[in-house]
């Protein structure tokens, strides 16, 4: 969510779309895609549908680089279990694009594609960011430190005209989040998003991705759900116990939704804590944000609702969120993903934060970059887990909890699987759907239905 990426750049390359899109039909074909009922392999070409189920973002560092070893580990550990994989097409793990106009470098999202396909993953593509000579920097140069500015205005089409020729160069790409988070576009004077411009943007990205292809899913706008704990101010908003939402971004979300070209789904992010970094009344309690929310964003725009990005563990200075125990922290994320299916949401790409060392708090595997890394981490269980019980099109339903500790214990249930977490650090014993089951402190396990 406020992670840069300093990548460097690489030699352009441009290969003609038709040639590309010859190339990856072949690739697909032969690179890891499953077969499907008729024989054909299964892949995105054929699944345009708005919702992806649940994933992750590559970051900076992923498991497409690093140790040989490492990485192999991590491509099996992938293909076991594909989940949607999302990559922004400039920064976190990707040059500038097209570092002057017309000049392209691809490179990089070359690679991360490629990754993507090898492991048989739902690909998705997040346009952002902007090379600098649409943000008023020197053509040909990449300053990593304006990475969140956002294109100027006389550059909207330039950007749109970018995300066009990226959708044709990887046309087994369907979807597509236009943005993130609204980076650049707060107006300092008015004390306000600047809504309109985004949409203008929008728009423009919109239309283009369309014309490149008419099954292209597209959504935005991408905004972070700020809130306060307090429980004042317009009572249209989403609130409850965790506090209300802030009433800027539910204006940009509302002018951004009468006014868009189309879309195919609504994105948002954000956190359990408030925007001063407080839980209300309690980390498992917060959670129920992310269920309240969705629900009124889900009435307010009636499209399928995706998670761009959450957190549940109130960040230090240096934005690491590393203050609690990895059985804690599992568990609130539990509790943050049953409350983010229970409101409504059909997908969710959890922000990987993997870095270079041995200590990774809340990554789903063990960084590449080590002899011993690519091996799956408890948040990566959980991902993949929740990832197969609840695909779009299973409704999720919450199960009868009693007993002595029904109070402590949550419970969600998908069509084959339930999934239980223990919220408090004290082994408790309850009566699950009719079977009785004892968990330790922070305890996450998974129950097979009946």
């Amino acid at each position: 969510m406020r992670r840069l990426g300093g990548e460097r750049q690489r030699l352009a390359v441009f290969v003609g779309a038709a040639v590309v899109a010859a190339v990856l039909t072949a690739l697909l074909v032969r690179t890891g895609f499953p077969p499907g009922d008729d024989g054909r392999p299964t892949s995105p070409l054929r699944a345009g549908r708005a919702a992806v189920g649940w994933g992750f973002t590559h970051t900076q560092f992923s498991a497409d680089h690093g140790d040989e070893a490492a990485t192999g580990r991590a491509a099996r550990l992938l293909s076991a279990s594909p989940m949607p994989q999302n990559q922004h097409i400039m920064g976190w793990g990707a040059g500038n694009p097209e570092p002057s106009p017309g000049r392209y470098d691809f490179s990089d999202l070359d690679r991360r594609t490629a990754w993507i396909r090898r492991t048989g993953g739902t690909p998705v593509l997040t346009l952002c960011c902007a090379p600098d000579w649409m943000k008023g920097g020197a053509s040909g140069h990449t300053d990593w430190g304006a990475l969140e500015k956002a294109p100027d205005p006389a550059h909207y089409a330039d950007f749109a005209a970018l995300a066009g020729k990226i959708a044709r160069r990887y046309p087994d790409v369907r979807h597509f989040v236009v943005w993130n988070e609204f980076k650049g576009f707060f107006d300092e004077k008015k004390g306000r998003w600047d809504y309109e411009g985004y949409t203008r943007l929008y728009n423009l990205v919109y239309r283009e991705l369309k014309k490149a292809n008419e099954g292209n899913q597209v959504g935005g706008p991408y905004l972070v759900m700020d809130s306060d704990t307090g429980t004042g101010g317009d009572a249209s908003a989403p609130r409850g116990p965790w506090g209300s939402v802030d009433r800027r971004v539910l204006d940009a979300l509302a002018y951004w939704n009468r006014h868009k070209a189309g879309a195919d789904f609504v994105v948002v992010d954000g956190s359990s804590y408030s925007k001063d970094d407080r839980y209300a009344p309690g980390p498992f309690a917060a959670t129920r944000k992310f269920a309240d929310v969705g629900r009124w964003v889900r009435k307010e725009t009636g499209l399928p609702l995706w998670w761009a990005e959450w957190y549940v563990e109130v960040p230090d200075a240096h934005d690491d969120r590393n203050g609690w125990s990895e059985r804690e922290r599992l568990a609130v994320q539990a509790a943050g993903l049953m409350e983010m299916a229970s409101g409504g949401a059909t997908s969710g790409l959890y922000w990987n934060p993997e870095g270079e060392g041995a200590a990774c708090p809340g990554c789903l595997w063990s960084s590449t970059e080590l002899a011993e890394g690519g091996r799956e981490l408890p948040m990566g269980e959980l991902l993949s887990r929740f990832s197969r019980a609840f695909p779009p099109g299973v409704r999720p339903s919450h199960v009868a909890v009693t007993g002595a500790g029904r109070t402590a214990v949550r419970a969600l249930a998908g069509d084959r699987t339930v999934l239980v977490v223990n919220t408090t650090d004290r082994r408790r014993t309850a009566t699950v759907g009719g079977e009785g089951v004892t968990l330790g402190g922070y305890e996450v396990r998974w129950l097979d239905r009946p």
